[in-house]
């Protein structure tokens, strides 16, 4: 992976950069939909691509592990050649979704044991077998894994979960440099720094996986639970000490305001349901605010959804069409606002980047600020 900074903003830490993959080229800062199982959900690919204009996507490791299955993606040719994108992908460890079941997995030093959702099937992830899993998968960049730690644990048990995250991380390190690829072009493997709210263990963390000079390096454990304040101190203590030379990726996160805040930070890459999940329940994001597709006040409002907006939704539909699909739960309703939200937050991310390059970033992120914490 190639990672050029092409401009900085005065007064802050922002930077406008890109980086290459052998799928495609990545301008940042950017924000990466979230297709869990192969698909960002109610979206089609072609809308990602010319309506969106999505520069890269996710894909989940633990998901695509359990359905479709290894054997599956690897007769495909790959998540590429399976889903039809043919831009840069990039895939979570699966760490994150295990960890989340607590009650049907067990953490050990091997690894992390646990019962699939679906079928309550028993499995295995070492920091090995997850660098082995994404090989097949085929994205551009992997993950390492690691224990996501809740927002609110103690320090001991912070501790004592960071300590496991780092052994395992050389481990998952030492794989990823002994094997290649299955499908002929180059895959980037990122590891994340975790550390919950605490900075001496966010210090430790950054500055171990700074030396492993990788090509890229994520934030974990943030918006999980901890003040919105404290999220912010870790991005700035880890920011001080991972390289600049590479993309940096603030994992989750997260609402408009965070991501502007992140980016103020230092940060050059995103993901997030929250565009998607929300807009299936009739919160819409836009450049003057948040709207409750659901509140009454839009039903005889027959304005444009968005005048002006990123995607072709907002100027074809209007407020109260809308109101009125959310209000018949018509599936339609839940299509529009998935694209108009991650229309949005693709905008945001470019418009961002084209006031770094312009030097006045923070004037136009206070403005902006205001605007997309709005209720409307």
């Amino acid at each position: 992976m190639k990672f050029k900074i092409e401009a900085t903003a005065p007064d802050t830490d922002a930077r406008a950069g890109r980086f290459t993959t052998d799928h495609g080229e990545v301008l940042t800062p950017i924000f990466m939909p979230v297709g869990t199982v192969a698909s960002v959900k109610a979206v089609h690919q072609r809308e990602l691509r010319d309506d969106i204009k999505a520069q890269i996507i996710l894909g989940n490791t633990y998901h695509l592990y359990l359905r479709p299955g290894l054997d599956i993606l690897e007769k495909a040719g790959g998540l590429h050649k399976f889903n039809g994108w043919e831009r840069p992908i990039l895939t979570d460890s699966g760490g994150f979704q295990v960890f989340s079941l607590s009650d049907i997995r067990k953490l050990t030093d091997e690894g992390v044991k646990f019962r699939s959702h679906i079928d309550g099937s028993r499995h295995l992830f070492t920091p090995e077998n997850v660098v082995d899993i994404q090989r097949v998968i085929g994205s551009d960049i992997m993950m390492a894994l690691d224990e996501c730690t809740p927002g609110d644990a103690d320090y001991a048990y912070a501790r004592k979960s960071l300590d496991l995250t780092q052994r395992w991380l050389l481990r998952g390190w030492k794989r990823y440099k002994e094997t290649e690829g299955h499908y002929g072009y180059y895959q980037s493997w990122f590891p994340i720094v975790q550390g919950c709210v605490y900075p001496d263990l966010r210090r430790e963390a950054a500055s171990r996986i700074a030396e492993l000079e990788a090509d890229g390096n994520a934030i974990g454990g943030l918006a999980v639970g901890e003040p919105v304040e404290k999220m912010y101190e870790m991005i700035e203590i880890v920011n001080e000490i991972l390289p600049k030379d590479c993309p940096r990726y603030l994992m989750g996160v997260g609402t408009p305001a965070n991501i502007l805040e992140g980016i103020d930070r230092g940060v050059d890459m995103f993901d997030c349901v929250m565009p998607t999940r929300n807009g299936r329940n009739g919160m819409l994001f836009t450049r003057n605010g948040i709207m409750n597709m659901r509140n009454r006040k839009w039903a005889d409002d027959f304005s444009p959804l968005d005048e002006g907006g990123a995607a072709w939704v907002d100027e074809v539909y209007s407020k109260a069409y809308v109101r009125h699909l959310f209000a018949a739960n018509e599936i339609l309703a839940m299509q529009i606002a998935s694209v108009h939200n991650l229309a949005f937050y693709l905008w945001l991310v470019g418009e961002a980047r084209k006031h770094i390059v312009e030097g006045d970033f923070k004037v136009w992120k206070r403005h902006m600020l205001e605007n997309v914490t709005r209720r409307l």
